[in-house]
């Protein structure tokens, strides 16, 4: 399936950094932020192609934190066909891939099922209302998991359990608990900087 997407081919020594943005969001979102923390990485973004009442997401919803799940799964078939086209675009390359709320779920529902696609994986404020199947995939693949400690649309608790599933499943994870809501904390992106970046 094809997504209007930003595309940058980047050096070829350099990972590639998939980029998926929140709700309201678009393909440019996350493209300074990729260009700061990994000077001449490969970086594509594509943009959500459901609209709910104009603003951008991957997947579609009935409520706050609550998913259709029957297009949820359609629609991460469709990305995952994207992820595995990117992959062989850049074959050789470490392929990094990075989710803010609307664009964590939909990274999240990928690592459920393919992580092997994913080299390494940050997920900023995900919401994830159910327990996935365990994914023994998962031993050992570098995740990042940051949340808000008063984040209205992702409850902490969800994100805890969400932290602990990974983890159980053998994942590295490195998670981030910040005081603040569903905003992206600078301290939070000094540690997905770090987490980036580390070899």
């Amino acid at each position: 399936m094809a997504y209007h997407s930003f595309r940058q081919e980047g050096a070829p020594d350099k990972p590639v950094v998939l980029a998926f943005h929140g709700t309201g969001g678009d393909e440019h979102q996350f493209v300074d932020l990729v260009r700061r923390m990994l000077p001449g990485a490969g970086i594509v973004a594509p943009r959500g192609d459901v609209s709910e009442h104009g603003a951008n997401r991957f997947f579609r919803r009935t409520g706050e934190g609550v998913y259709d799940m029957d297009d949820l799964a359609l629609r991460t078939r469709a990305m995952l066909d994207f992820v595995t086209q990117v992959r062989a675009d850049f074959a050789g390359r470490p392929l990094f891939a990075l989710g803010y709320s609307n664009g964590a779920n939909i990274l999240a529902a990928m690592l459920f099922q393919q992580p092997d696609l994913f080299d390494r994986a940050a997920l900023l404020h995900p919401l994830i209302p159910w327990v996935p199947a365990p994914q023994p995939g998962l031993r050992d693949r570098p995740v990042f998991i940051s949340a808000g400690r008063n984040d209205p649309i992702c409850p902490l608790p969800e994100s805890l359990a969400l932290i602990d599933w990974f983890s159980r499943q053998g994942a590295r994870v490195e998670s981030r608990i910040e005081a603040g809501g569903h905003q992206i904390l600078p301290s939070e992106l000094n540690a997905l900087h770090r987490f980036l970046a580390s070899e």
